[in-house]
């Protein structure tokens, strides 16, 4: 099977992939229907992150317009085990507006894309861990920035949270393994959590293995040696 995985281009470096890379956007769901079309594609999977609703949904009109099907792989999403204190709110703009009051530290979890948004609450420090260094400097006027690429451990992310005088963990649901430490970490020394929802999506096939994945383009490439 002849495969391209296609980044967004947000992260400077990302790790080498076995497999032929493009980066950048396609234009739009009909961009991406072109290109779809244009290189013959058979088969769309949508592995983007749970919060790239835009893609996500252009995958899907895409996916429809060109009549090519499509599988998404997206990580199972967290949810509250005993111990934990979690507040959910709907959006960026319902967590920027649950931190008025008297100032807190607070681990801004949610990359660098939505930082500008937590301007609105100064009162703040804000700890921010990055993948890449910021091109310009965040606009909170009280932040230290962290550069470092994950996973990380629970271990690990408790020392940061201690480090640092953290009393509130803000993040997305972004769901899976690579970034669950610092839940782990905020249980274990009973820091509450401001957990952002997911977005809603269109409609569409789901699953959470990879292997799941290969199996469904397995069923597609070779039908006869898999007794479909």
């Amino acid at each position: 099977m002849r495969a391209t995985l296609s980044y967004a281009g947000r992260t400077e470096k990302p790790r080498a992939q076995p497999i032929p890379v493009r980066v950048g956007g396609f234009g739009g769901a009909e961009g991406l229907a072109r290109y779809l079309r244009d290189e013959g594609v058979t088969h769309l999977v949508d592995a983007t992150h749970p919060f790239a609703a835009t893609m996500s949904t252009n995958a899907v009109a895409a996916a429809k317009a060109a009549n090519v099907p499509l599988l998404a792989l997206t990580r199972p999403a967290w949810a509250p085990v005993e111990g934990d204190r979690w507040r959910h709110v709907p959006d960026i703009a319902g967590a920027v507006a649950a931190l008025h009051g008297a100032a807190r530290r607070i681990l801004l979890a949610l990359g660098r894309m939505h930082v500008e948004a937590f301007a609105a609450a100064p009162q703040h420090h804000y700890v921010l861990r990055f993948v890449d260094a910021a091109p310009v400097p965040p606009a909170l006027p009280d932040h230290r920035l962290i550069v470092d690429r994950g996973p990380f451990t629970p271990d690990g992310d408790r020392v940061l949270l201690q480090t640092h005088g953290i009393d509130l963990v803000v993040c997305k649901n972004a769901g899976g393994t690579g970034a669950e430490a610092k839940l782990i970490a905020a249980r274990a020394i009973g820091i509450p959590v401001l957990m952002i929802d997911r977005p809603a999506l269109p409609p569409r096939a789901e699953v959470t293995d990879p292997k799941a994945v290969l199996d469904w383009l397995g069923h597609a490439v070779f039908p006869a040696k898999r007794g479909v």
